[in-house]
């Protein structure tokens, strides 16, 4: 039995040279189904990490699953408190509310495929990062739209013990 139904009528296709690509040196994001185009359904992005570059600090979503899909290289994954390493064809599923993090494993470059279900309308976010990044708006505005993207950022002991 699903929670959520779905509307939309049409396949979702996004073609590689298609796909938006917010550029967080050393990490690539790029955007590829946002929760508008799948009628709520899911919410899709693919992470490319180099050399042992940090994604996404700890954070939880409260209304949403987040599953990463290892397409290539490894990486670190906070579930909880727990730190796993993921390595090609590895798939992990964090539920709604618990703690997660990832980042490419010391030393390795990743490249993750990103499913948040249901959906929720994540592109403006990571645009919003790469603002961060090129210096247009300061950090802390991220706190302002936790929110609007049911991302809301957290602290985690094993995360830092992980990433030192």
């Amino acid at each position: 039995m699903s929670l959520i139904s779905p509307d939309f009528d049409e396949s979702v296709i996004v073609r590689a040279d298609e796909a938006e690509v917010i550029d967080l040196s050393p990490s690539v994001t790029r955007l590829l189904a946002d929760s508008s185009s799948t009628g709520g359904a899911l919410s899709s992005h693919r992470v490319t990490l180099s050399g042992g570059a940090n994604g996404a600090r700890p954070h939880r979503h409260d209304g949403s699953a987040e599953m990463f899909y290892m397409l290539d290289g490894a990486a670190q994954l906070l579930s909880g408190e727990q730190v796993v390493t993921a390595e090609r064809g590895d798939f992990v599923v964090v539920p709604p509310g618990l703690p997660h993090a990832f980042a490419a494993a010391p030393g390795h470059d990743a490249d993750i495929l990103i499913v948040i279900t249901p959906g929720v309308e994540r592109f403006e976010y990571f645009r919003h990062l790469g603002r961060i990044v090129h210096g247009k708006v300061p950090p802390e505005s991220l706190l302002e739209v936790q929110e609007l993207y049911d991302t809301y950022f957290l602290t985690s002991e094993a995360w830092e013990k992980a990433r030192a």
